[in-house]
């Protein structure tokens, strides 16, 4: 049974840093391409950023370019998400997800697990 449990969420001022764990478990951690999404209230599920199964490779999405770093341990199964110089539309429940053949996509469709999600809250 695939697991991936999001920690390291919570409330922080605007221009705070977060950084968001995801521990995967019941599949080859290193055979997937893994991305985080994230969903404000009412609004659709978006893609934030995703990385290669080696970690060689980042995606970014224009709003988060270069205050987001994606990261991942795959002697850990872990993939991390640091966040710095947050603002209040960060705002968002924020998601792993593995994609076994399509790292990098922008579409929800082609991850094939999720995780639950850790609320990410920034206060102005």
């Amino acid at each position: 049974q695939v697991q991936l449990a999001e920690s390291g969420g919570g409330l922080v001022q605007a221009g705070g840093s977060l950084r968001l764990s995801c521990a995967a478990s019941g599949l080859t951690f290193s055979q997937y391409g893994m991305g985080w999404f994230r969903q404000a209230l009412g609004k659709e599920r978006q893609f934030v950023v995703g990385i290669s199964k080696s970690g060689g490779s980042t995606y970014y999405a224009d709003s988060v370019k270069g205050r987001f770093t994606i990261s991942r341990d795959n002697a850990k199964n872990t993939v991390y998400l640091q966040m710095n110089n947050l603002k209040p539309e960060d705002t968002a429940v924020y998601y792993c997800a593995a994609t076994r053949y399509y790292t990098g996509s922008y579409q929800k469709a082609d991850y094939d697990y999720w995780g639950q999600g850790t609320q990410v809250t920034v206060s102005s």
